[in-house]
């Protein structure tokens, strides 16, 4: 939001609110009906609202969902003209039968397929600010990273997320899914562990995917860890899916057909409901 705010670009920002609600239903299953907004504004801005609009009716159209309603308030003694905040939320359904359990459903030797995030999917935005504005003293106007030519910094913080649903619905038509994890805040450490059944590790191979070039440069500017990096981001996964081993090809030609690449990326063995990344 404080990127928008400050390079006046509101149209990708409601693609994200949806994303962050819808992608989280299908975690279980669920096919989002409706989605219904709020925005807090300093002041009403028309163009401002439309932007915002553009986006969450954007992002509904490809999550096949409705939008139902909303709200405006305005609140001058708070925020400042042109300042906002947005927060919505999203209704979904699924037959009982079919809610995907994942710490009942995993077993040891369950095969990991990751979804590809291109950008930082609306988490980690504080650290990425502090690293390349702050300690950087990076401008939103320079070049995301060395090579990128045209391509800005605000191009690449305001990339719109992914919206993983209709891809995982259509998975879960043909393949017998075992858990469905959601890469958001706390990134992969944080996020595998709740698919993850009782004595089951999640291991993650990082060679087996690409891992976006803003990562390293956030890394790279900021003087960020190894460890703080796993902690934060989701390191270019934006959705993970635990399937059988014999059900992996046909997983991943499901994914393929519905416009996901997904990538073999780790596995399930016995342990302790722990997440481990290996070089």
């Amino acid at each position: 939001m404080a990127v928008a705010m400050a390079t006046g670009r509101f149209d990708t920002i409601g693609i994200d609110l949806v994303a962050m609600c819808v992608d989280d239903l299908v975690c279980c299953g669920a096919r989002p009906l409706f989605f219904l907004d709020y925005q807090l504004l300093g002041r009403v801005d028309p163009e401002q609202v439309r932007a915002v609009m553009t986006g969450i009716a954007a992002g509904c159209r490809e999550a096949g969902c409705a939008i139902v309603g909303g709200e405006l308030a305005e609140h001058p003694g708070l925020l400042a003209p042109g300042q906002l905040d947005i927060a919505g939320f999203a209704v979904g359904i699924v037959e009982h039968d079919s809610i995907i359990d994942g710490p009942a459903r995993t077993r040891a030797g369950d095969v990991l397929l990751g979804l590809p995030s291109p950008g930082l999917r609306s988490n980690g935005y504080s650290l990425a600010r502090r690293a390349l504005l702050e300690v950087g003293g990076r401008r939103l106007d320079s070049p995301a990273w060395e090579g990128s030519g045209a391509w800005t910094l605000a191009d690449e913080l305001l990339r719109p997320s992914v919206i993983y649903t209709p891809a995982v619905l259509s998975l879960i038509e043909v393949v017998d899914v075992h858990a469905v994890a959601h890469i958001t805040g706390g990134g992969l450490l944080g996020n595998m562990p709740r698919v993850l059944g009782d004595g089951l590790d999640a291991v993650f191979e990082r060679g087996r995917w690409n891992i976006p070039p803003i990562f390293a440069e956030v890394q790279r500017v900021g003087g960020v860890d190894d460890d703080e990096m796993a902690r934060v981001f989701n390191l270019g996964l934006g959705m993970v899916v635990a399937v059988a081993p014999g059900e992996v090809d046909a997983a991943a030609e499901a994914l393929a057909a519905a416009g996901q690449n997904a990538t073999v990326v780790g596995g399930l063995i016995s342990g302790r409901r722990q997440v481990h990344l290996t070089d």
